[in-house]
């Protein structure tokens, strides 16, 4: 098993919520990524290429990775309408059409400067199916050939391919094999994570990576669960990104080894204890849950420290499942995850069979 990469996390508008950029670098964080739609909204790519690109706009010299605004297909479909030749998306605001085709994707990605960028590509719904899943899934390699042609700086950024296809293992084998003929530095696997079960989820992910070349990047997008990311490497993933980490911090939710933790609730006004005790992040070494808890629902401060907490959790998780790989202890460090997880053996059936297709037994 080859060694694996960090998750990321997401970017609108040059701001990382609740976190300056120079928090990251203290969390060691390696890649951000940014959402083209957004960016290309606000403020703009002839601003962003006149000042030389996203890192020099937000002051982050590290990498850097953004989508297509593909994605957006879906969770704004109802100002959205999709063509051939691209995506017409009314402005939420109601004040604005944008049409976003794959050369204007790539055009708003070159002069956002990211180290890796995404080809647009058809996005349905998850749960679609018939005719429409099977066009976009055509539709998507035609719309990687545009964005190929269309790249300006392909010796300065990568372009990602995603596999696509719903839940149809022979559309996305079909789809995967296409991408894999264009001979990219990367792939993703896209059109997850959107409602489907857990049984279908991970048979798609492993189907697709499986047709993917091992000696390249995997990039499963919109994952961010402590339990997938384990399981998603497992089947050979490296790189994910999700907004799951600030996203539950702001509803006061804090990451542990064993789940999360609501300090909304009663049961931590008297807690002197850190989020987690075994972390060494800023929030851990410094506030108790006690403290978080009495200003969670008052304060924005609360979010802020619950999220620099929740990213430090997923940072340490991906080093030790990373660091796991390269000692030849992988399966053990899953086993032992999942003991944690579930301590009393009762492991969901999506996960014993997961595992077992990579050869990890779990014991009940």
């Amino acid at each position: 098993m080859k060694e694996q990469r960090t998750s990321e996390f997401s970017i609108l508008k040059g701001t990382m919520k609740g976190l300056l950029p120079d928090q990251l670098k203290t969390l060691d964080c390696q890649i951000i990524l940014g959402n083209t739609y957004h960016l290309g909204l606000q403020p703009g790519s002839e601003l962003l290429e006149k000042v030389g690109g996203l890192h020099n706009f937000m002051g982050w010299d590290r990498a850097l990775l953004t989508d297509s605004g593909g994605f957006q297909m879906v969770s704004l479909l109802k100002f959205a309408e999709i063509t051939e030749e691209g995506v017409k998306f009314q402005s939420p605001n109601g004040d604005k059409e944008c049409m976003l085709t794959p050369e204007r994707s790539i055009e708003i990605q070159n002069a956002i400067g990211a180290d890796i960028i995404m080809q647009l590509d058809d996005v349905v719904p998850t749960l679609e199916k018939g005719q429409r899943v099977v066009e976009a899934s055509e539709r998507t390699i035609r719309w990687l050939d545009r964005c190929l042609v269309a790249h300006k700086r392909p010796k300065e950024q990568s372009i990602f391919p995603i596999v696509q296809g719903s839940l149809i293992p022979n559309l996305r084998i079909k789809n995967a094999e296409e991408l894999v003929k264009r001979n990219t530095n990367g792939y993703a696997i896209g059109g997850l994570s959107g409602g489907e079960a857990k049984d279908d989820f991970w048979k798609i992910v492993k189907l697709s990576a499986d047709h993917l070349p091992e000696d390249k990047p995997r990039y499963c997008m919109g994952v961010g669960w402590a339990v997938d990311l384990v399981i998603c490497c497992a089947l050979g993933v490296d790189l994910f990104d999700c907004v799951f980490p600030t996203r539950t911090a702001r509803f006061g939710c804090g990451l542990v080894k064993s789940g999360q933790i609501n300090l909304r609730q009663k049961a931590f006004e008297f807690d002197m204890e850190p989020i987690d005790p075994e972390c060494d992040c800023s929030t851990c070494k410094t506030y108790t849950r006690a403290y978080i808890h009495s200003i969670i629902s008052a304060e924005t401060v609360a979010c802020h420290l619950l999220s620099v907490h929740n990213l430090a959790f997923q940072m340490r998780l991906m080093r030790s499942i990373r660091e796991s790989i390269k000692q030849n202890r992988f399966p053990e460090f899953v086993k032992d995850f999942m003991r944690i997880n579930y301590p009393d053996g009762q492991f969901p059936l999506w996960i014993v069979e997961s595992l077992s297709s990579v050869n990890i037994t779990l014991d009940r």
